[in-house]
């Protein structure tokens, strides 16, 4: 097979594989893929609920995970002031703590946020789709 034959076949192939008919839905209201041929689904009340726990993980970590930081900041410095060397490397240990600490925070922050923002946008462009659907089915009206 020569390149131009090899190249018309693949292009009459993709063309085949990217037309697309919008029709309507069934009369009786089903869809005709079915669940198992989306290639995203999302699921609203899944969204929220991990959003809801990232939020209260978040919530109680806040609290939780601060509960020996005054404790161990007042032993490193009493160490400190008593001249040994752990009270610096106790000092190290709870500043590393606040970090990491603070930075999973602001991942459950984020995951939380990330989940509401996603939750809102799929709605968003629910709206949008049926909307154009509708100007399209009005269009294929005056077409007939």
């Amino acid at each position: 097979m020569t390149f131009d034959a090899e190249w018309a076949a693949l292009r009459a192939e993709s063309t085949q594989r990217v037309d697309m008919r919008l029709n309507s839905i069934p009369a009786e209201g089903g869809s005709s893929g079915g669940p198992a041929s989306a290639d995203l689904a999302v699921n609203q009340d899944n969204l929220g609920a991990i959003g809801h726990d990232a939020y209260e993980v978040r919530t109680r970590l806040s609290k939780d995970g601060d509960h020996a930081r005054p404790t161990t900041f007042d032993a490193a410095i009493a160490l400190t002031n008593g001249n040994f060397s752990s009270g610096s490397a106790l000092l190290k240990v709870h500043d590393r703590w606040q970090t990491h600490m603070k930075t999973l925070l602001d991942a459950c922050a984020q995951i939380s946020n990330h989940l509401n923002y996603t939750k809102s946008a799929h709605s968003k462009d629910d709206v949008q789709i049926g909307g154009d659907l509708i100007s399209v089915s009005k269009l294929n009206d005056y077409l007939k």
